[in-house]
């Protein structure tokens, strides 16, 4: 005979009405979309607290004492966030301690910080090593985050210089075919670096540190022959790298350096398929210094059908459409 689901009651309170209209949302909105997470329980707001009752009380009421931690720490609670945080207490994960450091400020306002466990992860191997593999499929956040990590350390003046890189890998299209001169023919391929760097300090601040080769953006073939010193190096799209090119990138790096390289490995473009990431990780294991960070559909933070998406191919494989 089955047993019966056991149900408890929990009471959160709210410190402040401000704090709960955030929480309930527009129309209860986020009270409803909980309850639709937690179908066994059910939640009632009066004054400044929050009834939970069912078979997920318990969680639910977490869930809630940790909205109120990242509210008041000024997040600003939506879909996303929401759903980012059901998640995570879950798997028992606290978002409040995952999800208030602010990796650097926007030039735009805001600040930069990771919104998941996964990115905490990844942020905090980009601190603590000198190389870090950061692995994972598109909406992750491993460019992002990584230019966030290199301007702060440029803003604390652990680096004298930033240098953006990625591999010119034709994907269905000839670069001579495209107008201009080298630089004009590689820039399509180095804009989300572009982007992201100019998300963080704005259009003039980039302008300046691009004059004053503070930052420099270059196709990874103007990486030989360099040692790179004192340096935040990024290489992007890192699966579409050759093994040779692999190892020559690695050995630019010079006395000061830190480097991050990022890739998908479902979405490999280099001739002959194999790439500089195969492998890699057994090869370099036991190197201190050296960390390899894998991100997975739990962190991707772009439309949530981006993560459905990934997640199908994964079931299927986690091969290219």
């Amino acid at each position: 005979m089955t047993e019966p689901l056991t149900t408890a009651s929990v009471t959160v309170h709210v410190p402040g009405n401000h704090l709960m209209t955030q929480l309930l949302g527009e129309r209860d909105e986020w009270l409803d979309a909980v309850e639709a997470a937690f179908e066994d329980t059910r939640i009632v707001a009066r004054g400044n607290e929050i009834h939970i009752e069912g078979v997920d009380a318990e969680a639910v009421g977490r869930l809630f004492a940790e909205l109120v931690l990242l509210v008041d720490e000024g997040s600003r609670l939506d879909e996303d966030l929401l759903r980012r945080t059901i998640d995570m207490v879950r798997v028992d994960e606290l978002p409040s301690e995952l999800l208030v450091t602010d990796v650097v400020r926007l030039a735009r306002g805001g600040s930069v910080r990771p919104k998941t466990a996964g990115q905490r992860r990844y942020i905090d191997a980009i601190a603590e090593n000198i190389i870090t593999f950061g692995l994972g499929p598109a909406g992750t956040g491993k460019s992002w985050l990584a230019v966030a990590m290199a301007v702060r350390a440029l803003q604390r003046k652990q680096v004298e210089r930033i240098v953006l890189t990625r591999p010119a890998v034709e994907a269905g299209e000839r670069l001579g075919f495209l107008p201009g001169d080298l630089m004009a023919k590689v820039d399509p391929y180095l804009r989300p670096l572009y982007d992201a760097f100019y998300d963080m300090v704005g259009a003039e601040g980039a302008a300046k540190l691009l004059e004053r080769g503070t930052v420099e953006v270059a196709p990874l073939a103007f990486m030989r022959g360099r040692t790179l010193n004192r340096s935040f190096i990024i290489l992007d799209e890192a699966q579409n790298t050759t093994p040779e090119q692999m190892k020559m990138f690695l050995t630019r790096i010079g006395f000061g350096s830190r480097a991050v390289i990022t890739g998908d490995t479902t979405q490999v473009d280099v001739a002959g398929g194999k790439s500089g990431l195969d492998g890699l990780e057994k090869v370099l294991d036991g190197i201190d210094g050296l960390g390899f960070v894998r991100l997975g559909s739990r962190d991707v933070v772009r439309h949530r059908i981006v993560a459905d998406i990934v997640n199908a191919y994964e079931r299927s494989g986690g091969g290219r459409p």
